[in-house]
């Protein structure tokens, strides 16, 4: 590919992102975070879900998930807020479930953020 051709692509590229309105781009980002927190809380489906489990690498990804949804929260509508603040606290309560020693009540990943799950 000539060097035209890739900067062409790459301003192509930038062009099609500057199109998409941000609320989506927070959307797309949050879901991506939760699919990725329950493949790592134990939640993927298949005989494997047990050996793709990592706690310390899902605790990572609820605390970004939850600082990012507590962050947009205010600049995106309700309609979009309660399902991603739904699906954390689903995730936060899976987290616990599947932590061998719990955490304290407002103490795990990205209570800092929500509050206490329970």
């Amino acid at each position: 590919m000539s060097e035209n051709a890739k900067d062409e692509a790459i301003h192509q590229a930038v062009l099609d992102i500057a199109e998409v309105p941000a609320i989506e781009v927070i959307v797309e980002v949050a879901v991506n975070l939760m699919s990725a927190a329950a493949i790592k809380c134990g939640l993927a489906e298949g005989a494997d879900a047990e050996s793709l489990k990592d706690l310390d690498e899902a605790r990572k990804l609820i605390n970004a998930l939850a600082g990012l949804i507590t962050a947009a929260a205010p600049d995106i509508s309700d309609s979009h807020a309660r399902p991603l603040r739904d699906g954390l606290r689903s995730l936060q309560l899976a987290f616990r479930e599947a932590s061998p020693i719990p955490d304290e009540i407002g103490k795990g990943p990205g209570e800092k953020w929500t509050g206490p799950v329970n």
